[in-house]
C-alpha cells in the first residue's frame, strides 16, 4: 500500500479538475448536469485530500519522521493548488448557471 494512497489522490484530484473543465467545454449542459458535476468536483477533491492524510497517517505509523518532513510542504502546496483551482473552475460554473447577465454562448 506503500505510494497506493499518493496514485489514488493524484487520479482523483485530476478527476475533480477534469470535470468542471468538461462541463465548460460542453455546450449544451443541464443545470442539473452542471450541478451534479460541481458536487462531484468537490466530492473528487475532498477524497482527494482525505487519501493524503491516511497517506501521511502511515508514515506517522512507521515513525519515518524524515519522510514526513521532506513531504509536507509539498503535501500542503498540493492541497492549496487543489483547492483553489477546483473553486475556481467551480465558481465559474456557478456564475454561468445562475447570473442572468452572463451572455450564453
Amino acid at each position: 500500500m506503500n505510494g497506493l494512497l499518493n496514485i489514488v489522490s493524484l487520479i482523483l484530484g485530476l478527476c475533480a479538475w477534469m470535470i468542471p473543465i468538461v462541463i465548460l467545454l460542453k455546450k449544451n449542459t443541464s443545470q442539473r448536469n452542471a450541478i451534479k458535476g460541481i458536487v462531484i468536483s468537490f466530492i473528487c477533491a475532498l477524497l482527494a485530500m482525505l487519501m493524503q492524510m491516511m497517506e501521511t497517517k502511515q508514515v506517522v505509523a512507521r515513525n519515518d519522521w524524515s519522510a514526513l518532513m521532506d513531504t509536507q510542504g509539498a503535501v500542503v502546496f498540493g492541497a492549496m493548488v487543489l483547492i483553489v483551482v477546483v473553486a475556481i473552475l467551480n465558481g465559474i460554473i456557478w456564475v454561468r448557471l445562475f447570473d442572468p447577465s452572463v451572455p450564453e454562448e
